[in-house]
């Protein structure tokens, strides 16, 4: 409980804090803390109390070897050879190395110490190339450590030099027509090579051009995407670009004006996204193996960015709570998922939590301080034990439950995760980052991040969160929710430690999380949009692990591939071989034209030649103009999406302004397919 001192604490003014809560929010907070401590008393209802393990001290070997797994570098520990673990190496940024390499010499250093087993040195990983006297780390090759090592670790792809024919991923998969020398990939030579020289030497761009400028350029007509005119109130928000090299390129005197904090929703910079001819990309857009990298890349630019500001995105040992098997409180969302997927195989948000939604949008959104209404407290206990118990079997009565007991649930469901909805070990990092009081712009990079890194089930479920809350927050001139109400008593549901702190510590955590709240309730129309430039390291991924099993092929693989070879020989199995879809494509579809699959409509096929002007959009008028003869399949088109499948993605459901031929001119191996859109 924060004391009357904290709240007048001469430290810790606007000044210091561009998330200062005013004298009523702060209300709103003490009152929520107050109302979650008496709710906590007796709430467990004889469920088993979920106890934290136990918390042993830090160790920075520890954290940095969880840090390097979560990352999906476990391969640096293991010492395995692992495909997809080189794969990501080979497409870091520059900065994204360095935030890697410091990491891993933190953990070797450790385990040196501690007289573990042997670990490879950190030049094993990050060798140092030959590079002329002068050289610097804008240059081809990255000097990350400043020395002249050439200590390197054999078999890691290269990108320099050209590639056999045999072996050559299409040279046009990742720019515009041209040969991408300095990001292509070479099989490994017999000699010691770098992984640095896998490092782009500048910015990862979506159509693969090296140059910031080209990017927009090429990728944008003149009043197609970007609106002219901007007013000075709105600024241009770009995902073409890491957003931890835009942070090191920029003039370190200047890097962000600071920006004055204020309460009003209107003082927060409007961003207008900046829609290339590739689209944007939505989280769910995206296969869930894709977006396991997104989640991969996302940590290490996250902690990349905050290096860039010289902030350490330390990841303190947090307590551990197991959570239950059963029920629905205190229940980890992938159980709750679990369960909820026996009925629905396609949810994605915990069914209870959309039941809680709708009850309060059923009758409560008018309702004056519908979140500050702590509820009938016998009721609320009554309705956690019969939710716990029938749910699941669905024979709980919703009919029963009015919308004040629903809103008080839905908080103490949040709060009783076993883990917070959103990272709370990330919170010091936000707070160091608002005191210094650089630009919104920078704060929504960190948050942007962020989110891309949550797990499936916490970003589908923040998601779900906001748009939820958006409803009720244009409501406000009734029920005087407004959205700074919303993010202050929802700061200590979503963002919870059970460790102990200060009445200061407190402070600062609520600001900082209740800010953070307002920025994705302000900004949730792009928060969930995955950066481009992410998305083109995910298809260099992909390039690189086929080449990797490709060239480096295990023993079984080999045999296989033996195997293969031989049984070409039979003219039976080469009339086989020859029906495979990928040289389907390489001989019967000429070039820029492409054969979309509908199997779901009447007409299940066309070959569409495509022009530097075709849309998605295009393509699905296309096809809904040729199944036009029921009035059926006008409707069922209008749920369809058309999607790219395979080559260097692995599912990609297309924004319906991208121009395809650009989408084409990435990834010509990939099979175009129209089906519907999942939805949560």
């Amino acid at each position: 409980m924060l004391s009357n001192e904290s709240l007048h604490s001469s430290a810790f003014s606007r000044s210091h804090s561009q998330a200062s809560i005013d004298s009523t929010s702060m209300e709103d907070f003490l009152r929520e803390i107050e109302s979650i401590k008496e709710n906590s008393i007796g709430s467990m209802g004889g469920q088993e109390e979920q106890i934290p393990a136990e918390v042993k001290p830090v160790d920075e070997g520890e954290l940095e070897a969880e840090w390097l797994q979560d990352v999906g570098l476990s391969t640096l520990i293991s010492g395995d050879e692992e495909e997809d673990g080189k794969a990501l190496l080979s497409t870091l940024t520059r900065t994204q190395a360095a935030a890697v390499k410091k990491r891993y010499n933190t953990y070797t250093q450790t385990m040196r110490k501690k007289n573990k087993q042997s670990v490879r040195d950190v030049r094993d990983i990050f060798g140092v190339s030959e590079s002329p006297p002068g050289d610097t780390c804008d240059n081809h090759t990255a000097q990350l450590d400043g020395t002249q090592e050439e200590k390197e670790l054999p078999g890691v792809i290269k990108t320099s030099g050209s590639l056999p024919d045999d072996a050559s991923l299409n040279s046009t998969t990742l720019s515009d027509g041209s040969q991408d020398e300095e990001g292509s990939f070479a099989v490994p030579s017999s000699g010691s090579v770098s992984i640095l020289e896998t490092i782009p030497a500048l910015p990862v761009h979506s159509n693969g051009s090296p140059d910031p400028g080209q990017s927009v350029q090429n990728a944008v007509s003149d009043d197609d995407y970007l609106r002219k005119n901007i007013p000075p109130e709105t600024e241009e928000l770009s995902f073409e670009v890491s957003y931890s090299e835009m942070v090191t390129e920029a003039p370190k005197r200047s890097k962000f004006k600071k920006s004055d904090f204020k309460k009003e929703d209107y003082a927060l910079t409007k961003f207008i996204v900046q829609k290339t001819r590739f689209g944007l990309t939505e989280a769910g857009d995206l296969s869930a193996e894709d977006m396991k990298k997104i989640r991969h890349l996302s940590l290490i630019e996250l902690t990349a960015f905050f290096d860039a500001f010289g902030i350490q995105l330390k990841r303190n040992k947090t307590e551990k709570v197991k959570g239950r098997d059963n029920g629905i409180f205190g229940v980890p969302l992938t159980v709750l998922l679990d369960n909820d997927r026996k009925k629905d195989p396609g949810v994605k948000v915990p069914l209870v939590l959309q039941k809680f939604f709708e009850k309060v949008e059923e009758s409560g959104l008018e309702s004056e301080g519908i979140f500050r209404l702590s509820g009938c407290t016998a009721k609320v206990k009554q309705y956690r034990e019969e939710l716990d118990a029938k749910f699941n079997a669905d024979k709980f009565k919703w009919d029963r439950m009015c919308h004040r007991e629903a809103a008080v649930m839905l908080k103490a469901f949040f709060r009783e995760l076993p883990t917070s909805l959103f990272p709370v070990e990330y919170i010091p990092a936000f707070i160091t980052l608002m005191e210094r009081g650089p630009h919104i712009k920078v704060q929504f990079q960190a948050l942007h991040l962020m989110v891309m890194a949550l797990p499936d089930a916490n970003r589908d479920t923040a998601q779900a969160l906001m748009t939820f809350f958006s409803k009720v927050i244009a409501n406000e001139s009734k029920n005087r929710m407004s959205i700074w109400n919303i993010s202050t008593i929802m700061a200590p549901n979503l963002f919870f430690s059970r460790s102990k702190h200060s009445d200061y510590e407190e402070l600062q955590l609520a600001n900082t999380a209740a800010h953070i709240i307002r920025l994705m309730l302000k900004y949730q129309k792009i928060l969930w949009k995955v950066p481009s430039f992410l998305i083109t390291q995910v298809r260099r991924m992909n390039e690189a692990t086929m080449l990797l099993k490709k060239q480096l092929p295990s023993v079984k693989k080999l045999l296989r591939r033996k195997t293969i070879e031989r049984e070409v020989i039979s003219p039976k199995t080469s009339k086989v071989l020859q029906k495979s879809p990928s040289s389907r494509r390489m001989s019967d579809v000429p070039e820029g034209v492409i054969r979309v699959h509908a199997p779901l409509l009447s007409k299940v096929s066309m070959a569409i030649q495509l022009t530097s002007h075709t849309k998605a959009k295009d393509i699905l008028a296309k096809f809904q103009y040729e199944n036009s003869h029921g009035s059926s399949e006008c409707i069922k088109i209008q749920n369809q999406r058309l999607y790219e499948i395979g080559g260097n993605i692995g599912q990609h459901c297309l924004d319906p302004d991208a121009y395809i031929l650009d989408v084409y001119h990435v990834n010509p191996q990939a099979e175009w397919v129209i089906k519907p859109q999942p939805s949560f």
